[in-house]
C-alpha cells in the first residue's frame, strides 16, 4: 500500500474550553493508504491530556513506513492485529490507519461502509452539539445561535448548576453534561439531584478515572446515569467499567480505531451498557467513520465539524441533529485540500 500523510491545523468558531484547558486550533493528522488505485483515508488529532501532538503521531507511522507500504490488505482486522504489536503505545496513530483501511476496504468491496456490517440506518441516534465552558453570557449566545435538539454541555466551574439553569430558560432540548472529572463524589451525588430536575440526560465523567472507589460511591446513589470517558480508553478498560458506570464513550481516536471499537461496542452492550461515540474534535474525515458505527449506538456525539471553522474533507453532512450520508461508498469522506 501506498501511504500519504496529511497534517492540519483547523481552527476552532469558538474557543473550545473544557475543565482542563482552552484552545483556539485543533491540529489533526489525515492518513492515506492506497492499493490497486483505490485509496482510504482516516483521521487522528493531537490531544494535550494524552501527550498526543501530530509531529509524534507522524513520527511513530513513518517509523513503520516500509512494513506499511510492503502490506497488501487483506481485511482492516488482520491489517489493525499486524499493526497492533509495531503502534500498541500510540493507539492515536493506529486509528487513523485503521479508518483508512476500512474506507478502503469498503470501496474494494462497491459498498458504503455500513454496508459491509450490514446494518441499517433507519434509526440511527441524533448527535449532540457541544456547548464549551464560558461566561454564561456567552454560553447562551452560543447556544441561541446553533439551535439543536441535544446539547452537550462542558461543566466544571464554580457556577455549574446555576449555568444549566440559566440555559434552560433558553431552549427545551435534550440537555447532557460532561464533567470532565472536575468534580468530587458529593457534588457529583449533589449536582445530578439538580440536573435532572433541569432535563439533563445523563452526566459524562464526573470524577478522575483514577477515583475508582469514589465513583463506585455515586454509580450506587446517583439518580442520573454516567458515562466513562477518561475511565473507558481502550477496550480492555470495558470490563473495569462495569459496575462504575452505565455506559461507555467509545473514541475512535483513544481505542485505536474502529476495529476495537466494534470490540468494545459488543463487550459494553453484553454487560448492558449504554454505548455512545464521542469526538476528539475530528473533521469531516474522522467524523464520517463515526457516522457508520451509528446504528449500533444508543447516543452520538460527533459534533467536531460543527466546532471547527475550516474542515479537511467533504462527507457526512448534519441537520438538526442528523446525520446524511455522502452518496459515495466508503466512509464517503474526501479532502478538499
Amino acid at each position: 500500500m501506498n501511504l500519504a500523510l496529511y497534517p492540519y491545523e483547523l481552527k476552532f468558531r469558538y474557543t473550545f474550553t473544557i475543565s482542563r484547558k482552552s484552545k483556539d486550533v485543533q491540529p489533526l493528522l489525515v492518513v492515506k493508504l492506497e492499493q490497486n488505485g483505490i485509496s482510504g483515508l482516516g483521521e487522528t488529532a493531537d490531544n494535550a491530556y494524552y501527550n498526543m501532538t501530530v509531529p509524534l503521531l507522524m513520527q511513530a507511522i513513518e517509523q513503520h513506513r516500509p512494513f506499511i507500504e510492503n502490506y497488501q490488505l487483506t481485511t482492516p482486522a488482520a491489517f489493525w492485529q499486524d499493526m497492533y504489536p509495531l503502534l500498541q503505545n500510540n493507539m492515536f496513530a493506529l486509528c487513523a490507519l485503521d479508518i483508512a483501511a476500512w474506507d478502503l476496504y469498503a470501496k474494494q468491496q462497491q459498498k458504503k461502509l455500513y454496508e459491509v456490517w450490514g446494518l441499517d440506518t433507519r434509526h440511527n441516534p441524533l448527535t449532540d452539539y457541544t456547548i464549551g465552558i464560558d461566561t454564561v453570557e456567552n454560553m447562551v449566545r452560543k447556544l441561541q445561535a446553533f439551535p439543536w435538539p441535544i446539547y452537550k454541555i462542558k461543566l466544571g466551574t464554580k457556577e455549574d448548576i446555576a449555568i444549566i439553569k440559566e440555559l434552560r430558560k433558553h431552549t427545551a432540548a435534550v440537555f447532557r453534561v460532561d464533567a470532565n472529572c472536575a468534580w468530587g463524589v458529593e457534588e457529583t451525588l449533589h449536582n445530578a439531584v439538580a440536573l435532572k430536575e433541569l432535563g439533563v440526560e445523563f452526566i459524562e465523567q464526573p470524577m478522575a478515572a483514577a477515583d475508582k472507589e469514589g465513583m463506585k460511591r455515586v454509580y450506587e446513589n446517583i439518580v442520573l446515569p454516567v458515562i466513562a470517558d477518561e475511565s473507558c480508553i481502550v477496550e480492555q478498560d470495558v470490563a473495569q467499567c462495569i459496575g462504575y458506570f452505565h455506559g461507555i464513550n467509545i473514541k475512535l481516536t483513544k481505542c485505536g480505531g474502529i476495529t476495537p471499537a466494534l470490540r468494545m461496542i459488543t463487550a459494553a452492550k453484553q454487560a448492558g451498557m449504554k454505548v455512545m461515540t464521542g469526538s476528539m474534535n475530528e473533521s469531516t474525515v474522522g467524523t464520517s467513520a463515526v457516522a457508520h458505527l451509528l446504528p449500533l449506538l444508543d447516543y452520538v456525539d460527533m459534533d467536531g465539524p460543527l466546532l471547527l471553522a475550516e474542515d479537511t474533507a467533504d462527507g457526512i453532512k448534519m441537520e438538526h441533529g442528523r446525520i446524511i450520508y455522502a452518496d459515495r461508498i466508503g466512509t464517503g469522506a474526501v479532502l478538499l485540500r
